[in-house]
């Protein structure tokens, strides 16, 4: 499908919502922690997602790929992409708070570009680049700053969460690799493997028919698995088809804004002045990334 030159209001209004989908999830996952467990939070979220997008599929006169390979391709985007960046924010987010979060997923992109530097042809390094990265790192360091000098005992959760922005981008970078399938196909086929994978240790490990769960835990977890993981992919692919990759790429510039206000106004976070030196820092940096070098 061939992309718009010009955004349509359609394109901006699906922009906004995949933002506040994303942007606010870090809250939700704030949410489900008083009752769900990290574990059952991946699962669940999986979970959910792989029933919806399922249904959607075949409503759309899509079917599951039978090749082994496809499989195989589908475990590595869910292991990369979903099981193990959804573990490391939930249990990072034990500690760290939803805006925190947010700015430091913030660093995804200018992960992505390192690796990409890489492992994509076409892809290199250039000055503008390279300080973006500088101060996309810079932006990171500030945030754990504290936790690194002082007696505080979440900066091991701070890692963790800065850990899953490269689990994002390896799994960026493999989806470029990798063969590929109709969009919401693999979207289906990813958490359906995906919910294989986790779901039996989650039943395991936390008996879930044993636990008691607060009103407002569950309807949050029930909605990070409707909206921004099963919903906001369906939007995701809508958005890259119909405006193409560079328009979703402005998303990079206010999630963090969305989660860490969101967390502020909502949860009552405390706004920290470092941290929104740190944010500006990232943000700049991802500005600085987009600028087009003529002669290297």
């Amino acid at each position: 499908m061939a992309h718009n030159d010009t955004p349509t209001v359609k394109n901006w209004l699906s922009l906004l919502l995949l933002i506040l989908l994303w942007g606010t999830s870090f809250m939700f996952t704030a949410v489900s922690l008083e009752s769900f467990s990290p574990v059952a939070i991946v699962s669940l979220r999986v979970l959910i997602a792989a029933i919806i997008l399922t249904f959607f599929m075949y409503a759309k006169g899509w079917r599951l790929p039978v090749d082994p390979l496809a499989w195989a391709v589908f475990l590595l985007l869910g292991t990369m992409g979903n099981l193990l960046p959804f573990f490391l924010i939930s249990t990072g987010q034990k500690d760290i708070s939803s805006g925190i979060t947010g700015l430091l997923m913030a660093f995804m992109p200018l992960a992505t570009m390192i690796l990409a530097h890489y492992f994509v042809s076409g892809e290199s390094l250039n000055r503008f680049k390279i300080l973006g990265f500088v101060l996309g790192i810079t932006g990171v360091a500030i945030v754990l700053w504290p936790s690194l000098v002082g007696a505080h005992s979440n900066l091991l959760s701070g890692l963790l969460i800065f850990l899953a922005t490269f689990s994002y981008a390896i799994n960026a970078i493999l989806v470029r690799r990798l063969p590929s399938y109709t969009p919401v196909v693999t979207a289906a086929g990813v958490m359906i493997i995906s919910s294989i994978a986790i779901v039996p240790l989650w039943l395991w490990q936390d008996l879930p028919w044993q636990q008691s769960y607060s009103l407002e835990a569950a309807l949050s977890m029930l909605w990070l698995g409707v909206g921004p993981t099963a919903f906001g992919t369906i939007l995701l692919f809508a958005v890259i088809a119909t405006a193409g990759p560079t328009f979703l790429s402005y998303i990079n510039y206010v999630i963090p804004i969305v989660a860490y206000f969101t967390g502020v106004l909502l949860l009552g976070e405390v706004i920290e002045w470092h941290s929104l030196a740190a944010m500006l820092l990232i943000i700049l940096g991802i500005a600085l990334t987009r600028k087009r070098v003529l002669i290297e």
